[in-house]
């Protein structure tokens, strides 16, 4: 045996020693590609695989392809025909859940999109922690993960500022110094004695 072939052998036996999954595998990626058939760059944002024998296979995905941005969900398992709308529920944290539309690929019964409730999933996104997810299937059964959001805030950033889209929290624009004068102004003598003294408090505790 040659030196070369003992080397390769020994890295594949390295190898296999390996776990298949690590940390890694338990957070959202960013990642860039080429579409083969167009020549078109896109961006996406991935979900992290479901922990293997607890939940069924669900993968989620935020994508910005020619400045649209698109919601994605595949499932190893049937989820209805081709073409076809099913919904999607989904809740973040303990906060109540919410009902989405998708749609399947002309060419899959397994993975479904979304653009007109990709931002406010996207959105969604930032404010919690795990992500729990039911697809409702033809078949009248219902395909449910657990998912948790950990570095999703970074991947779907990235993936909005692809898009040229910003978040409803970032379009809020500060109170500004003219606008609490306004307010003032509209108070009763007494009421803008009092905050006005709420904000001599306040002023100090910065000092």
């Amino acid at each position: 045996m040659n030196l070369i072939n003992f080397s390769n052998r020994l890295i594949l036996a390295v190898l296999a020693t390996l776990p298949l999954t690590t940390k890694a595998d338990n957070i959202w990626s960013y990642h860039q590609e080429i579409d083969n058939l167009s020549n078109q760059s896109f961006s996406y944002a991935q979900s992290p695989l479901p922990l293997p024998g607890l939940y069924d296979y669900l993968k989620l995905e935020l994508i910005c392809k020619g400045n649209t941005l698109q919601a994605t969900i595949e499932a190893n398992d049937l989820i209805t025909s081709q073409s076809k709308s099913f919904n999607v529920d989904y809740q973040i944290d303990k906060m109540p859940s919410i009902t989405i539309a998708m749609k399947t690929f002309p060419d899959s019964k397994r993975k479904g999109h979304s653009e007109e409730f990709a931002k406010k999933l996207a959105e969604d996104l930032l404010t919690g922690q795990t992500l729990f997810v039911h697809v409702n299937t033809i078949i009248r059964t219902v395909l449910s993960s657990s998912l948790p959001l950990t570095n999703a805030d970074i991947a779907v950033k990235r993936v909005l500022s692809d898009c040229k889209l910003s978040t409803s929290n970032e379009n809020k624009t500060t109170y500004s110094l003219a606008e609490f004068e306004q307010s003032l102004s509209q108070l009763p003598i007494d009421k803008q004695q009092r905050v006005l003294a709420e904000l001599k408090k306040i002023m100090a505790d910065i000092k």
